[in-house]
């Protein structure tokens, strides 16, 4: 087994290895406003109820119109449309429509208002489930009340944000390691 060289490390940087999942783009409405923010700090923290934590900043436009209508649409992109999905991030929905300028085409959800990004590969409607956190931390809890998801490929290519401007693209899918696996452990 290979032991590693090391050296410090700055604490404040350690999201660089551990960033937990895909860039992901959420989509939120409230009365007759629309945005789309670019998210990378989220996680599962329940499987049934399915619940997803997200940390949103009290300075994202977003941000009040989740906490206001209580729901989002959480939309997994993929390298195609990587781009795009770093600029969506370097602006504001306070500032232009961004379904119009990225030309994204909205599509209406069965049970959130929040439109989902019909060229996401995934779209999973979601309402506030515990807002407990939102105030001290800006973390809202949700929970995934339906998913939709492409039939192909089986395997997106997702992009995975590093810190620094830095990212990853998902990378090689392996089984070889199922037959340690045991359920309800990982």
């Amino acid at each position: 087994m290979r032991r590693y060289r090391k050296q410090d490390f700055p604490v404040y940087n350690v999201r660089r290895f551990l960033e937990p999942g895909p860039i992901v783009l959420v989509s939120s409405a409230h009365k007759d406003q629309t945005n789309i923010m670019t998210m990378g700090w989220h996680m599962v923290m329940e499987f049934s109820p399915a619940l997803v934590g997200c940390l949103i900043s009290g300075a994202n436009h977003s941000h009040d119109l989740i906490r206001n209508s209580r729901q989002c649409v959480i939309n997994i992109p993929t390298v195609d449309i990587a781009e795009t999905v770093v600029k969506i991030g370097n602006s504001s929905g306070r500032d232009i429509d961004k379904f119009a300028e990225f030309g994204f085409t909205p599509r209406s959800g069965t049970h959130v208002r929040a439109p989902l990004i019909e060229e996401c590969y995934a779209n999973f409607e979601c309402t506030l489930a515990d807002a407990a956190w939102v105030n001290k931390y800006n973390v809202f809890v949700f929970e995934v009340v339906k998913a939709h998801v492409a039939t192909s490929p089986k395997v997106p290519r997702t992009i995975h944000y590093r810190g620094d401007g830095e990212f990853m693209i998902s990378g090689e899918e392996t089984k070889k390691y199922r037959r340690l696996f045991r359920p309800g452990m990982l």
